[in-house]
């Protein structure tokens, strides 16, 4: 298959939801009955990748229905007001369909509020395919998710090329044998990495 495949890690690469991650971390907290985090403080280290994030957000061991229903129940009231695209990439995306690039997200976001937020967005029918948190056995760092989508669409690794902008990203990446690159316009800073959506695009094209 000739046709390149390009997968996009979701929060912090397309979208920039860091008021809705941090407020609904917030809202499952105050649910808990915990004190609210620093919004810095959540969003450096949900991209910790040697965090455990139910234990350092929710102190469990790992996510249960509850997290996840509030989770999703803040996100769904308040992704309209709170969630936006970084600019250039709708027009980045549109072109890569236009020039027959096959597309697709894996994000450590659940399935919901992903369809939720890419369809918000005006950008959900430009993917051929979406592998979620709740889809796999395991998410980022793990390369679970990447080898569902190269499976689903039949594209070999070599003819794929994986774009993040954090360490998961990076290492699930490298997990699935999939050249990365990694973007900086989201929650992290990187010294070697594509500054700006002009560039990447240029990259690709």
């Amino acid at each position: 298959m000739n046709q390149k495949l390009i997968i996009f890690d979701m929060d912090g690469t397309l979208i920039n939801s860091s008021l809705t991650i941090a407020n609904a971390i917030n809202y499952v907290r105050k649910n808990l009955g915990f004190a609210p985090m620093d919004q810095k403080e959540i969003l450096r280290m949900v991209n910790d990748h040697t965090l455990n994030p139910a234990k350092t957000f929710y102190h469990a061991e790992a996510f249960d229905a509850d997290h996840e229903r509030w989770f999703s129940e803040y996100y769904t009231r308040n992704h309209e007001k709170e969630l936006v695209l970084y600019d250039g990439i709708k027009e980045m995306l549109d072109l890569l369909k236009e020039e027959g690039y096959a597309l697709a997200v894996a994000t450590n976001a659940y399935r919901g509020s992903t369809i939720e937020s890419l369809t918000h967005l005006n950008v959900y029918d430009h993917f051929d395919a979406i592998a979620c948190y709740d889809d796999v056995e395991k998410g980022k760092p793990y390369p679970d998710m990447l080898y569902k989508i190269l499976d689903e669409l039949d594209h070999s690794n070599d003819k794929s090329i994986f774009i993040g902008d954090g360490p998961r990203d990076e290492a699930a990446s490298k997990n699935a044998d999939i050249p990365y690159l990694m973007v900086d316009w989201g929650f992290t800073e990187h010294t070697n990495a594509v500054r700006s959506v002009d560039e990447l695009k240029e990259i690709l094209l």
